[in-house]
């Protein structure tokens, strides 16, 4: 059993194995470009570890502590290229230059390795353990620049709410413990359908656990360490925040919501909940999509703004939870997709204009459009892809969401969807104006590095590729979107 057990945790152990090593190695001062590419080197076998369970059917292993179906195994890919690209953005970063860099690896893989286990958490204690291996790495991280106070007090504020909600998700989740007598998510379910439960009781538990998931997904009103991280942190590393540990917030909600909070699937796909929590997700999704597009219409750093942006794109992948279903569910993995390459996209646009003006204030984007053609035609399309607009990979994933807005009856809550794409074409259409019409004094060419460029190439073509030819994306998708036991 042990055998077969480790077997199903063979990327965890190559990916493990490969934090100790990094470890090992730090103790001798490298240089950025070894550490990267021999963390490559091993996130690519981790992917070919996890290739190999591909045809193993859906199962709980580890005591039922953690599960194997599609959606953990599409999740736990996702988050292996996530860092593999978040990886090529650290290179030749004017703020990740100096010493240190072992250590940034070093923490980088402890969050993923924490974000492959969320993925798969079957019950509360695993799920609390993943979510501050992910959370306790991520604080370090975000204030890795030690000489920038900005970059401290990032780190400050997101320990200060780190640690405030994850102690409420934790009263929360001890009464779901307390009403049920067991961790399990399958035995949660089985209590909830079963028996008679105080409904109130279970709401308020209810409340109090997504206090730790609206945190780790930036959703209102747990949004408000987004911006002051985003802007402080090392611009690498906040680019990974943005897709990374929102996704594994996103998996870990799914697979609890799902698998505890929901009684199984009927003949058309759809599972019952055993409480009123869509209704929740709906308002919260509604709330944070305001929220994140009226705030980014007066940011004027480049950082903060996409912080908001991160915001609102949280409240479209709320829609998707609230639903219940698995067309839901499939535009939510479908989304992470297209949110994550046009997101890492304008970071690494973000990253080349500061280390070539030492500033990330949309001022600074003044007459780009001559200086670097390229670079500023590639942001145009990563800002039009957000803001939705087709033939781009934006725009499909928002139809795949409005669509299984539509197909759930949730019609109010699609028409506040579109309301919100509306809105935020105005903050992504000023950057674009920035850039192409405002006149810049400096002229000099803009050359990025070559690593930059290739990453940029290959971002630029998925984002356009995917518009047009989403078929095999859809198929891969749909086949995730299954979990075990719902």
């Amino acid at each position: 059993m042990l055998l077969s057990d480790l077997k199903l945790f063979a990327p965890e152990l190559v990916v493990a194995g490969l934090l100790l090593g990094v470890l090992i190695l730090a103790l001798k001062p490298r240089s950025w470009s070894f550490y990267a590419s021999t963390c490559l080197a091993g996130l690519a076998l981790a992917l070919v570890a996890l290739a190999a369970l591909a045809a193993l059917p859906a199962q709980s292993y580890f005591s039922s502590m953690v599960v194997h179906d599609p959606f953990a195994l599409f999740c736990r890919a996702f988050f292996l290229a996530a860092t593999m690209l978040a990886i090529l953005l650290t290179l030749r970063s004017r703020e990740l230059c100096g010493p240190g860099a072992g250590e940034f690896y070093l923490l980088l893989l402890a969050v993923l390795l924490g974000m492959m286990l969320l993925a798969g958490s079957n019950h509360l204690l695993m799920v609390y353990l993943s979510l501050e291996l992910v959370s306790v790495p991520s604080y370090l991280l975000a204030g890795f620049l030690k000489r920038e106070r900005a970059s401290s007090e990032a780190s400050l504020k997101y320990v200060i709410y780190g640690a405030l909600s994850t102690g409420v998700m934790l009263y929360g989740l001890s009464l779901l413990y307390g009403l049920s007598g067991s961790g399990s998510f399958e035995a949660l379910r089985r209590h909830f359908s079963g028996s008679s439960f105080d409904p109130g009781l279970v709401g308020l538990a209810l409340v109090m656990a997504l206090a730790g998931f609206g945190y780790k997904i930036s959703s209102a009103p747990f949004h408000f360490w987004a911006p002051d991280v985003y802007e402080g942190a090392p611009t690498a590393f906040t680019a990974f925040l943005s897709v990374g540990p929102k996704a594994a917030g996103f998996a870990v909600l799914v697979r609890f919501l799902f698998s505890s909070l929901t009684s199984q699937p009927g003949p058309t796909g759809t599972l019952l909940p055993l409480s009123p929590w869509p209704t929740l997700i709906a308002i919260l999704a509604a709330l944070t999509m305001f929220v994140g597009n009226i705030a980014a219409l007066v940011q004027h750093n480049m950082k903060r703004l996409l912080a908001y942006s991160s915001i609102a794109h949280a409240g479209y992948m709320l829609m998707a939870v609230c639903l219940v279903s698995v067309t839901g569910l499939q535009a939510m993995l479908f989304y992470f997709i297209a949110y994550a390459i046009m997101n890492l996209g304008v970071f690494l646009v973000v990253i080349v204009i500061a280390n070539a003006t030492g500033s990330e204030e949309i001022a600074t984007y003044q007459g780009l459009w001559v200086r670097a053609p390229y670079l500023v035609a590639a942001m145009g399309l990563f800002l039009l892809s957000l803001a939705g607009i087709p033939p781009l990979v934006g725009f499909v994933g928002k139809f795949y969401l409005f669509k299984a807005a539509i197909a759930g009856q949730l019609y109010w809550l699609a028409v506040v969807a579109v309301i919100n794409s509306a809105i935020s074409l105005y903050y992504y259409v000023y950057v674009l104006r920035v850039m192409f019409i405002d006149p810049g004094g400096e002229l000099t060419p803009l050359r990025p590095p070559a690593v930059h460029t290739a990453v940029l190439a290959v971002l630029v073509v998925l984002t356009v590729a995917l518009g047009i030819f989403y078929g095999p994306l859809d198929s891969i998708t749909r086949a995730s979107a299954h979990l075990l036991g719902s």
